[in-house]
């Protein structure tokens, strides 16, 4: 199971079919992992699909150059450079896309029962980061605008309300909206993210 599939110089077709469905398999598995990571981010439906591609395109080219892993280790870095231009990618979208290579990788070389231990082991590590909300802020900056009537004090008018649901907020501008008949507030907020937004906001 832990040995390379391809032990001849020559590639089998039901070597070469047992890779590439391994890949296929594994390409599913990663992207169902970042589907449930990121329900609340969102998702695009391409980036799954390429999440899906990658580790079976990576695994047949890898797998028909055969055993010069020189060659295999090059190709699969060439793989990991491609830009995605329809949507600017974070750093967790390019660990994905390490993360389905290299899978796609180890299964190309054969070793099929590593592909999937390497690919079980960096599913638990991404499961427990989200679970536990590892390196999230404990804020978020955000920008509350307020409308007041414009003969309204509005000097430290909100500050209690401010203090209580934020740890830090800026008054940057004040400007007449609806013909001078209200003042537009424009703060710069940072909301405990723990903080009630509705209770905030009455």
């Amino acid at each position: 199971m832990f040995n390379s599939i391809f032990q001849d110089s020559e590639l089998a077709l039901n070597t070469f079919l047992m890779a590439t469905l391994s890949a296929v398999a594994a390409g599913f598995i990663i992207s169902l992992i970042y589907l449930i990571t990121n329900k609340k981010e969102g998702y695009s439906q391409s980036y799954v699909w390429t999440i899906i591609m990658l580790p079976p395109i990576v695994a047949i080219v890898i797998a028909t150059i055969g055993n010069n892993v020189a060659s295999s280790l090059s190709l699969a870095g060439a793989f990991t450079l491609v830009r995605f231009r329809s949507a600017p990618g974070d750093p967790k979208q390019i660990a994905y896309v390490f993360y389905a290579t290299a899978t796609g990788l180890i299964c190309g070389l054969g070793y099929i029962g590593y592909a999937f231990i390497f690919l079980a082991i960096i599913a638990a590590i991404i499961t427990i980061l989200h679970k536990t909300k590892f390196g999230a802020p404990a804020t978020s900056s955000m920008t509350l605008k307020i409308s007041i009537p414009e003969n309204l004090n509005y000097v430290g008018l909100f500050d209690n309300v401010l203090s209580k649901y934020s740890t830090d907020w800026r008054l940057k501008r004040v400007k007449t909206t609806e013909f001078g008949t209200l003042f537009e507030l424009i703060y710069s907020i940072e909301m405990n993210n723990s903080a009630n937004q509705k209770a905030f906001i009455d």
